[in-house]
């Protein structure tokens, strides 16, 4: 029993580590813990309460709730690994009586105690074995609560730059850009596609490395990118209507990357199969955007 419960102890700490160091540092983003919560409370919110307003909490809960899954697990598994030990592994403070509590209660006290770092010293080891894994356990929680600030400081400015490519988008799109893709000078049609093009790249990237910000609802249209992805295809569409070749080829790297970013949406959280265009709809549709195109 002592090897399965240790087992079992050490399986639940590595999932959780694991998922941290998918969900923070690995090129896919989410682990598999992280991913299934974001999507848990995403579908939740968009059946409860006024459409936009839960979807735009979805984000924010989902991170909370992740956290709060990677500290259970962490401290569950040490829990387990410090049960078959309890009492006879440990001594107790004079203020304790081990008698009095189960051994469940004890193990999982010194768990919690020891991942926040607190070092209360009313239950220590007795066997050198075990007074190597209390620190190293403190070690853990310290990595996990500077994960849960580093994930805080690198979503964010990505959740800026989706803001500020959909703000981009928008003022093309209010401001007949089309046209000058079509029938503008070759080189300020160019630079116009080129820049929808470098707007599309980052977002992709940012969506690829962090892939919670897709849960990550905004309610203004004119800075949610799924409300405003709509809007590229009639710039590209414009720019292949163009006479100057230069135009048309830049048009081309633009729907290349358009096409980019929306079979990574589709595949990862849409599940349409379905055109460009229909999957920059359903993408707004998803954020409880509807008739956002200009």
């Amino acid at each position: 029993m002592t090897w399965v419960l240790t087992l079992l102890g050490a399986a639940f700490i590595a999932l959780a580590l694991r998922d941290i160091y998918a969900t923070l540092w690995h090129p896919t983003g989410l682990g598999t813990l992280s991913r299934s919560m974001f999507r848990i409370i995403w579908a939740i919110a968009a059946r409860v309460g006024p459409r936009g307003r839960a979807l735009g909490s979805a984000g924010p809960l989902g991170m909370i709730a992740t956290v709060l899954l990677w500290a259970a697990s962490i401290v569950a598994g040490w829990a387990l690994i410090y049960l078959p030990h309890m009492p006879d592994g440990f001594y107790f403070s004079s203020a304790l009586q081990p008698q009095s509590s189960s051994d469940p209660v004890a193990a999982l006290y010194l768990s919690l105690v020891t991942v926040a770092t607190l070092g209360y010293g009313d239950i220590t080891p007795a066997y050198p074995a075990l007074r190597l894994l209390i620190p190293l356990q403190a070690l853990i929680g310290f990595v996990l609560f500077t994960a849960a600030i580093s994930w805080i400081l690198q979503i964010y400015p990505a959740l800026i730059r989706r803001r500020a490519a959909a703000r981009s988008v928008y003022l093309l799109a209010t401001t007949d850009s089309a046209e000058v893709a079509r029938h503008g000078e070759a080189s300020i049609a160019c630079a116009l596609l080129d820049g929808v093009t470098d707007t599309l790249i980052t977002a992709e990237f940012d969506v690829r490395q962090y892939g919670e910000t897709y849960f990550f609802r905004e309610s203004d249209p004119d800075r949610s990118l799924a409300a405003m992805l709509a809007n590229v295809p009639s710039l590209v569409l414009a720019g292949e209507a163009s006479a100057a070749m230069e135009v048309r080829r830049a048009s081309a790297r633009s729907k290349r990357q358009l096409s980019s970013l929306t079979d990574h949406l589709d595949a990862r959280y849409l599940h349409t199969g379905g055109t460009l265009e229909q999957i920059c709809h359903a993408y707004a549709a998803d954020h409880g955007h509807r008739n956002a195109q200009q």
